[in-house]
């Protein structure tokens, strides 16, 4: 994500945005539906390929995502969007770190981790399909969002304040 961020950022300034984070968020789905298939006795190689695309994907969702966003609201009110961009991160970091926590108490309950290597897996792999198919449903939310160009004429409304 650190080494491909930066391309895709100046990517998202030649081609439109959304395009690129949507390419980014099928990436991003693509690695989470290999890790639906994840078993004890997955290579190690194949985990490594699924963390590569899923990093790519994030590298190429997050910069355009961020220049749609900061693109898309006049210049005065940059701070409150960057503000408002940053807390919608952290509270989808914070839900879904609460759903794979419900999820594997649900399959695992009280008992120790290593005990129960079975359930695990199989409470490990549901938290990959309910990601993959978040992911999914974010491509087409991605792609359905306007057109940045559209969004960088003048509006009065927000003229009428000054």
């Amino acid at each position: 994500m650190a080494v491909w961020s930066p391309f895709s950022g100046s990517l998202s300034d030649r081609i439109e945005p959304r395009i690129v984070a949507s390419v980014g968020m099928a990436l991003a789905a693509l690695g989470l539906v290999i890790f639906c298939f994840i078993h004890i006795a997955m290579p190690t190689w194949q985990l490594v390929a699924a963390l590569i695309i899923l990093g790519l994907g994030a590298a190429f969702f997050s910069s355009p995502n961020t220049n749609s966003v900061m693109g898309s609201v006049p210049r005065e009110f940059y701070g409150v969007a960057s503000a408002t961009l940053g807390t919608m991160r952290n509270v989808g970091q914070a839900i879904s770190m609460a759903i794979v926590t419900l999820i594997t108490s649900l399959y695992i309950g009280n008992t120790p981790l290593g005990s129960n290597a079975g359930m695990l897996e199989k409470g490990i792999k549901l938290v990959f399909i309910v990601f993959a198919i978040t992911s999914l449903a974010g491509i087409f939310c991605s792609l359905t969002r306007g057109s940045i160009y559209a969004c960088n004429e003048p509006d009065l409304e927000f003229n009428d304040h000054k």
